[in-house]
């Protein structure tokens, strides 16, 4: 063991053993029946891992370390979601094909994950791009064809200029794309959906097996996007043409209420409006103020237009306007609303804005007053109602409803409307069928062919897989690359054997991210998506661990291809992962320049610049290191390649190693927080790592022939069983911490531990047995404790104590607390006077009121400000402060 601590050279060491000894390998094996199914989701290979990666996986792999050392057969895989469009734009800006520039990056981001020394079982790398592995998603494409829950239809879709594909409705919320941000165009295009509106009432349902172990978070907002609302369609007729706009209501019983229709901005019924034109202009405004936005998730003020159209409320026979608004989403319910200003929020300030009249037709139910002299009158009240009345009540202003409750008149108005042909019940959905269509070329094939005699014509199962061809020509028009690629498109009918066109849209790359975590147990099958005995060993998963943007993407499509799953016997349960977190951010300074376009900024990488910080760290100055020309510093953003900030994980494992970079990630912040980066942390870590290494250098040699019998016998002193017990209290304590995924708590508890084992005075070649016991026990469980946060080091260490053959081939095992050893003999008290502190006093930590009490006024520390003076009270808190209260 050299005498000071080298990250660089331990950790090439035990990477290259666990390598050699397969020490992270796991099999199904049923005679273990502790298993544990550790998953982090898994990258996109964009060119280099940040150090908001590092965090991520780094979670992940605690866990599994943590697993692993209680006894756990772990299964921690790793792969490469590796279809999409950046390989796309790659191959248009670059001239290299979207293979060669994914398996470049997939190379190099494999050695970074190697350098850190992530647990991976890499005999399991599935990637998304290869035939063996998307074959089996043209297969499940088929089963899905054949139940009936894959069709193509000519659709108004998502169409993102930018990137030339169409998106999901998923993917265009708010009216830009996810990935770019640019405004998404409504375009009429034939593409393939599948029928997740099938599996809406299951998605919800079954959060019942899942809200202990996910976030409320992401089931809200899984919820709120399957929408589910039980209410009643209703029909306005549009005066002077042949058009309804048909809206859904779940409160049918504010109709007379209703004082506008309000439309989607791009609703078909605009192009009857004799402004259209000012409608488009609208609609677009709306759009590219969304993508400037870049957060379609945040508040917009309300705004609208006047279509100059008039509707007929099929209830009164009033006639009232129909306005576009920019709250009205057209994948939401029919893309119109009836706005009923009086007794919804929204539209109460869509009509303050506008001066639109408000009626009142609920009012809340009183018995002090029979309901006519309750009636306010019909006179517009957008002056006497402050806010919105959304409460249920009693119907008041309209018509022969008047004087019924709500409840019952939701329910037999609807039915009325329903009867007169003009409305009906309903229970919808917010959910929409997911269009899996991209006019892309780096993407799954879809399986079909088109025969001019036969129509559409699947291709069959033994004919898998569809290959995609090693090159296409790259335009940037919008059309799939496939379609230029005779070899690929002109095919045969496989049902009459004339020539025949292959499909050439490719499918959403979410698809291969829905059930990948499935391959990983059984990733070489060439029969089958995955073997079902071997799933079930190890599924469902249960640890996740990704970023809350997925929550209504990746997550829920997931959920809904485990169902599916389910219907065709594959596997046996309903939900794919049994608890989820979703960790906070890394994010890091940014650093600009103005760019040529206004607006635009050209941003720096951190590396490429000096920066002069004052003695709290705040920046004084920053200069590009290329011309020396001032940059501006910008606020703290996610890491990424979109704000150049990212901070490579090979720069920190140069200058301070792996494992305090890993350690750094996981102590700096709760891991559902944002981390704010700051190189200066790495640092501490480092000191810290150096003050264990110190340690176990100093004492273990002095360790030879030491028992517990042999400790036991002789006693120990009160500083060793001090030290034992702060031990054992830190084990208890780091082990409560890692079941809630509390990881800087836990580092900071080892940290204490360090702190009482510096404080440990005894020298150990003097040392007594119990003595050097009592150190071998904390440096032992430290050193265990600190394997999932620095596993090199923690190897090294275990060596050195005089372990063979590394932490997890030894069989060493996390280390188990002694209950009566963690708890305190005695606890510190506090003793103020008159709310000052005078003085500190230990009593037992089972000490009544009254001992406690006896001991703080005995104290002559205290007695110092109470001898002589008048007690009026004495308060006690107990195991923490005694606050006695004198005269003056």
């Amino acid at each position: 063991m050299d005498e000071k601590y080298f990250p660089e050279k331990i950790e090439e060491k035990w990477q290259r053993f666990w390598e050699e000894s397969g020490a992270f390998e796991a099999e199904s094996d049923a005679s273990r029946e502790k298993r544990f199914y550790c998953l982090e989701m898994l990258p996109y290979p964009s060119g280099f891992l940040h150090m908001g990666h590092v965090r991520n996986y780094s979670i992940g792999d605690a866990l599994s370390w943590f697993r692993r050392l209680q006894g756990f057969n772990v299964l921690h895989p790793m792969g490469w979601d590796s279809f999409g469009q950046p390989a796309e734009q790659a191959a248009i800006k670059r001239g290299v094909m979207p293979r060669e520039w994914t398996e470049k990056n997939i190379e190099h981001m494999r050695g970074q994950f190697k350098r850190m020394g992530f647990s991976f079982d890499w005999r399991r790398e599935v990637t998304a791009h290869t035939p063996e592995y998307y074959k089996w998603d043209q297969w499940f494409f088929l089963k899905m064809l054949e139940r009936g829950l894959a069709y193509k239809k000519v659709s108004p879709v998502n169409w993102c200029p930018a990137e030339g594909t169409v998106l999901s409705n998923e993917q265009s919320s708010g009216g830009v794309c996810w990935r770019c941000g640019a405004a998404v165009e409504k375009r009429d295009i034939e593409q393939w959906f599948l029928r997740i509106t099938d599996y809406a009432e299951q998605l919800l349902e079954d959060m019942s097996e899942i809200e202990r172990g996910w976030p409320e978070r992401v089931l809200t907002m899984q919820r709120n996007w399957i929408g589910k609302s039980s209410g009643a369609y209703i029909d306005f007729q549009v005066r002077d043409t042949d058009e309804r706009v048909r809206v859904f209501t779940t409160r049918v019983d504010t109709i007379y209420g209703a004082n506008a229709v309000v439309v989607a901005p791009d609703h078909p019924l605009v192009e009857h409006s004799p402004v259209k034109d000012d409608v488009r202009r609208f609609a677009e405004r709306v759009r590219a103020e969304r993508a400037a936005a870049r957060d379609p998730g945040a508040q917009e003020e309300k705004e609208g237009v006047n279509t100059g159209l008039l509707a007929v409320n099929p209830f009164s026979g009033e006639l009232i306007p129909v306005w576009a608004g920019n709250y009205v989403l057209t994948e939401y319910g029919t893309g119109a609303v009836m706005s009923v200003p009086a007794h919804d929020e929204r539209d109460f300030e869509f009509a303050q804005k506008y001066s639109l009249p408000i009626r009142r037709v609920i009012e809340r139910i009183s018995h002090e007053q029979p309901p006519a002299e309750r009636d306010p009158g019909v006179e517009d009240q957008s002056v006497a109602m402050k806010e919105a009345f959304t409460e249920y009540g009693i119907l008041v202003n309209s018509g022969d409803w008047s004087g019924r409750l709500s409840e019952g008149a939701i329910r037999e108005m609807a039915e009325f409307a329903e009867a007169r042909g003009f409305g009906e019940r309903a229970v919808t959905y917010r959910l929409r069928d997911w269009g899996v269509s991209r006019q892309r070329f780096w993407g799954a094939p879809i399986p079909i062919v088109y025969c001019d005699a036969c129509g559409v014509v699947p291709v069959p199962e033994s004919d898998l897989p569809v290959v995609l061809p090693e090159r296409a020509e790259f335009t940037g028009s919008g059309q799939s690359p496939l379609a230029g690629v005779p070899e690929f498109v002109n095919t045969t009918c496989p049902k009459c054997g004339k020539p025949a066109r292959r499909e050439t849209d490719t499918m959403d790359t979410f698809v291969d991210s829905s059930w990948y975590f499935f391959r990983y147990c059984d990733p070489k099958n060439a029969r089958a998506p995955f073997d079902r005995e071997k799933v079930a060993y190890w599924t469902p998963v249960d640890q996740y661990i990704g970023g809350v943007e997925h929550a209504v993407m990746h997550l829920l499509y997931t959920r809904f291809w485990t169902k599916f799953m389910r219907d065709i016997g594959l596997i046996n349960f309903n939900e794919p992962v049994k608890r989820l977190m979703t960790q906070g951010m890394v994010v890091a300074e940014t650093f600009y320049r103005e760019g040529e376009e206004p607006g635009s900024k050209v941003y720096f990488n951190p590396a490429d610049v000096d920066v002069v910080r004052d003695d709290k760290g705040r920046v004084s100055s920053a200069t590009s290191t290329a011309d020396g020309q001032p940059v501006t510093v910008g606020p703290f953003e996610k890491m990424g390649k979109s704000k150049n900030n990212g901070v490579d994980p090979n720069e920190m494992i140069t200058a301070y190693g792996a494992d305090a970079a890993r350690l750094f990630v996981l102590f700096a912040a709760p891991v559902e927080n944002d981390l704010r980066w700051q190189e200066a942390g790495i640092d501490g870590a480092l000191r810290f790592l150096r003050r264990v290494y110190s340690f176990v250098h100093r004492w273990r040699e002095s360790f030879g022939g030491v028992t517990r019998d042999a400790a036991a016998a002789g006693g120990f002193s009160p500083e060793a069983g001090r030290l034992r017990h702060e031990t054992h209290r830190t084990i208890e304590r780091v082990t409560n911490d890692f079941e809630g995924l509390r990881y800087n708590t836990a580092v900071a508890a080892m940290m204490e531990l360090s702190n009482a084992l510096g404080d440990f005075r005894v020298a150990p070649g003097s040392a007594a047995p119990s003595d050097r016991f009592a150190v071998r026990e904390t440096l032992e469980a430290l050193v265990l404790m600190l394997a999932p946060f620095a596993p090199h080091l923690s190897e090294e260490l275990w060596e050195a104590l005089g372990h063979e053959g590394g932490i997890l081939r030894s069989g060493a095992r996390w280390p188990a607390f002694d209950e009566a050893l963690a708890r305190k003999d005695e606890v510190e008290i506090a003793v103020q006077v008159n709310g000052k502190l005078r003085g500190r006093v230990s009593v037992a930590a089972a000490a009544t009121e009254e001992e406690t009490r006896a001991a703080a006024l005995a104290d002559e520390r205290v007695r110092a400000w109470t001898d002589g003076k008048q007690m009026v009270k004495t308060v006690v808190v107990p195991g923490r402060l005694v606050n006695v209260v004198v005269k003056q």
